[in-house]
């Protein structure tokens, strides 16, 4: 994985060079969705790996279709639902914590990251004018 966006951005545009000609849908559905894929690099680093997996939504949605499938006729709207609930609140015991949590409240203040690092604002305060 690269480090930063710009390296995935040279990777990506090989990816695309390379494979264009063999595979033209599936590199104009990524070209296409670039800018989505290549979100991430403007959260924390440490969220990096949370972002990048859909695991936890289909673990829990395999467990609920697995238990459902099993008690095929025994199931109304009421019963499905109580037996959801307690799957999920139980599957939720194995999920993993998010890394630097911390980072969380700072992003809802407006803070923003590229490249997974916070960024400064590096524009200097207005100079009073001169007499």
């Amino acid at each position: 994985m690269a480090a930063t966006r710009a390296e995935a951005l040279v990777a990506f545009n090989h990816f695309v060079d390379t494979h264009s000609a063999k595979y033209p849908k599936v590199v104009e559905k990524l070209t296409q969705d670039r800018d989505e894929l290549l979100a991430f690099y403007d959260f924390p680093a440490e969220h990096w790996q949370h972002l990048r997996t859909t695991n936890p939504i289909e673990s829990t949605f395999a467990t609920v279709r697995h238990r459902t499938k099993r008690t095929r006729n025994c199931v109304s709207r009421a019963t499905f639902l109580g037996l959801a609930f307690k799957l999920i609140e139980s599957a939720e015991d194995s999920w993993r914590r998010i890394r630097a949590p911390e980072k969380i409240a700072t992003m809802l203040d407006g803070m923003t990251f590229k490249d997974g690092e916070p960024v400064t604002d590096s524009t200097p305060a207005q100079q009073p004018l001169a007499a």
